[in-house]
């Protein structure tokens, strides 16, 4: 089992429960799964962008990716319809935890003047989306074989009802915000 799965059982949760007065242990709110996203715009252009972007993602989570196609074609994007354009995982249970955690203890601290990650990306239904503008930062990306540095968007779905309650079952799970006015 995942450390900070049995971090958030004996610690995280009891704490929320203590701290917003929650009657029931359902309540609690908890990550329910991560959506990690990634754009590969070149892709119509090269063929082969998606395939090594697809190995590079199943390298970093674990897990392959889902190929996503283009819905309609867009002229001003030079876009057709129905090719491939992105590749989006989904991480749940303990793939899900270990992810966070190394993305909190390892690759987040390898970032270039880091003050935290921006408290202001919630979506009004208490999950939390962020950016990577690098895939560097990933342990198992080799530095050699990266042909094009690409991003990705990381959407933290919980079961929170409110911001607040997803913020603070963030902060506990070690997620750095930055500090207002920093």
């Amino acid at each position: 089992m995942a450390v900070l799965k049995e971090k958030y059982l004996k610690e995280i949760a009891p704490r929320l429960m203590k701290e917003r007065k929650y009657k029931n242990i359902m309540q609690v709110p908890r990550l329910l799964k991560l959506v990690i996203n990634r754009g590969v715009g070149e892709a119509r252009d090269n063929s082969k962008a998606i395939d090594v972007s697809a190995a590079e993602l199943t390298a970093i989570v674990g897990q392959k990716p889902l190929i996503t196609n283009s819905k309609k074609a867009i002229s001003a994007f030079k876009l057709r319809g129905n090719i491939p354009i992105g590749l989006k995982v989904t991480l749940r249970g303990d793939r899900m935890y270990e992810f966070v955690s190394k993305l909190v203890n390892l690759c987040l601290p390898k970032i270039r003047d880091f003050k935290g990650i921006n408290p202001k990306s919630f979506d009004g239904q208490g999950n939390y989306t962020m950016g990577i503008k690098e895939q560097l930062i990933f342990p198992e990306v080799d530095y050699e074989r990266v042909d094009m540095v690409r991003g990705m968007d990381i959407t933290f779905v919980t079961s929170a009802e409110k911001d607040e309650d997803a913020r603070l079952l963030l902060e506990l799970l070690g997620l750095p915000f930055r500090k207002e006015g920093a």
